[in-house]
């Protein structure tokens, strides 16, 4: 089966590839039959989970919809070290790779045409795991009731700066947390060298 696929930005998100088949000719095709999404959804999970594993990176979520006649499925991966343009196009390839070889080898994983998106996640995406926290050290980040900045992570929790104290959380009943988007303030704006514009200007009346 031949794929063709870009690499680009995911709409609201983080860096993403898309690889899709060929929009194969419907006009005069009987409608395609009922699927079970959720069984659908575990079969490539259990196809591509693997892939991701040996890349180094963590299966953050995947999802599968319905887009007229075709199917959309969604992967976000992530990693410590984040995730670029680059890396999403290899592992896209190699899952691609791998749902090509699964279905070769022992039936279609989806009855018809499918698209397949991969990017990482945005900063929208709740923090509900040991690894989400650990990569967003430094970040303000709001969970339980309290808005603080995130300065360790352990097995056990989370330690929070909140105005100058130090919270430490358990991760047992901690919740899911949410990364508070924050502005630079005017006043630690850089501007650029406003000494060195106030000697050009000096410069240019010297002449």
């Amino acid at each position: 089966m031949t794929q063709r696929g870009r690499a680009g930005a995911r709409p609201g998100g983080r860096p993403g590839s898309r690889r899709t088949r060929p929009e194969p000719d419907t006009r005069n095709a009987p409608a395609q039959p009922r699927v079970d999404l959720g069984a659908a959804r575990s079969r490539i999970r259990a196809v591509i989970e693997p892939v991701v594993a040996e890349a180094g990176y963590d299966l953050e979520d995947l999802t599968l919809s319905r887009a007229g006649r075709r199917f959309v499925v969604r992967v976000l991966i992530d990693t410590d070290g984040g995730v670029g343009l680059d890396d999403v196009a290899v592992v896209s390839r190699e899952i691609s790779e791998a749902l090509d070889l699964a279905e070769e080898s022992g039936g279609e994983l989806l009855a018809g045409e499918y698209q397949l998106e991969v990017g990482s996640p945005g900063v929208d995406r709740p923090l509900t795991e040991p690894r989400h926290w650990r990569r967003n050290i430094g970040r303000l980040v709001a969970v339980g009731g309290l808005t603080g900045r995130v300065i360790e992570v352990t097995e056990s929790g989370v330690t929070l700066d909140v105005d100058g104290q130090t919270h430490e959380l358990g991760f047992a009943g901690l919740g899911p947390g949410k990364v508070q988007i924050e502005f630079k303030r005017m006043d630690e704006a850089d501007f650029g060298d406003e000494d060195g514009e106030e000697d050009d200007d000096e410069g240019e009346g010297g002449e």
